[in-house]
């Protein structure tokens, strides 16, 4: 099965070793590190959300009209607007790009996050809501006839949008999380499933999961699986740990006051380090402890051959698309797509091969 590789589409240069040198907002920049990743092997980025952070819808408008290939994967929380009104923007940015458009639902795992911007759902309630407003955007996107919906979260009457996706019969679906809430959800809903990096075993688990959600929800087909990781790569192992540990005292010497972790995703991560700091190839566990366990923040370190045959790994557990992300926001794009992507791209062609032969 093909491999791609989903990179960070950031509006500034800031990153967790390192200050941002201007405003939230750089076009002029966004659109640089965009076009690093269209050049260097990239498949699509990823415009993340938080309460403080420029609208992603602009960010992703912004690429789908100066871009020609590269895909877009724009994150979205329910609590923040109708369905409705989403899935016109949905429907609209992806006639922009040409059908370049994946959504990630992002369900909040985080009570003090959502308040910020007035959700006072508990979490189950949350994860409630997010199934329902997925299946309402799926039937705004391919309903040419007005419709009635009447549900726990979302009551309209009549509707029928003006505006549909491209791409047929609809954009995908992402969805993410690791308590059992979020595997139902995303089990029955999503088209591509997303993890945060931890080691082989832990990881087969949670596909398993994954894929007996989408089993019980009467799928037959399971959601794609991707895995994310922040890469640290040097032309030797001796340099590639050097950078490692450099980077975790940037992180340290740059953090905030950390909040203990709501959600399962981040506890685990956490769990992780306190286990051990190195598993498997390559997953080192420090950063992820330096941040408090945030978001996808456990390493791979080492040469590029290194964290390919790493990345090999989890290809062979299941996972097809690989979603890295350097501190170092613009060069670690560069050079992770000039030194890592193509050995991995090699490496699954051969098996894709091996495959065929042995299937004639």
């Amino acid at each position: 099965m093909p491999v791609e590789f989903l990179g960070i589409a950031a509006t500034n240069d800031g990153s967790e070793t390192a200050p941002r040198s201007g405003g939230a907002f750089d076009p002029e920049y966004t659109l640089r590190l965009a076009r690093a990743h269209e050049d260097h092997g990239w498949d699509r980025v990823l415009f993340a959300y938080s309460s403080g952070s420029p609208d992603p819808a602009t960010g992703a408008a912004l690429l789908a009209s100066r871009l020609d290939r590269l895909q877009i994967l724009l994150a979205h929380r329910p609590n923040i607007s109708y369905p409705t009104y989403a899935a016109r923007v949905f429907a609209s940015l992806d006639q922009l790009s040409g059908g370049r458009l994946t959504v990630h639902f992002i369900t909040g795992g985080s009570d003090h996050e959502q308040q910020r911007e007035g959700d006072t759902l508990t979490k189950d309630e949350r994860y409630a809501r997010t199934r329902e407003y997925i299946r309402v955007v799926k039937k705004i996107w391919t309903s040419r006839e007005p419709f009635d919906h009447e549900g726990d979260f979302y009551r309209f009457r009549d509707y029928v949008s003006d505006v549909f996706p491209v791409q047929q019969p609809r954009p995908g679906v992402s969805f993410g999380g690791s308590s059992p809430a979020a595997y139902a959800a995303g089990g029955a809903e999503a088209d591509i499933y997303c993890l945060w990096g931890e080691p082989l075993a832990e990881t087969a688990e949670q596909i398993e999961s994954v894929r007996q959600a989408a089993a019980a929800a009467g799928r037959k087909e399971v959601p794609r699986i991707q895995v994310a990781f922040r890469p640290i790569i040097a032309p030797t192992e001796e340099l590639a740990w050097e950078k490692a540990h450099r980077t975790v005292g940037a992180i340290r010497a740059a953090r905030g006051p950390q909040r203990d972790p709501e959600n399962t995703g981040s506890q685990r991560l956490i769990a992780l380090a306190e286990r051990g700091e190195r598993f498997d190839r390559a997953l080192w566990t420090p950063t992820a402890a330096a941040t408090g366990g945030a978001g996808n923040s456990n390493a791979l370190v080492g040469t590029p051959e290194t964290v390919a045959q790493a990345l090999l790994d989890y290809y062979d557990l299941g996972v097809d698309i690989i979603s890295a992300r350097g501190y170092d926001l613009l060069g670690d794009a560069i050079d992770f797509g000039r030194h890592v992507i193509p050995i991995v791209r090699e490496e699954v062609a051969k098996r894709d091969a091996q495959l065929a032969e042995a299937a004639l």
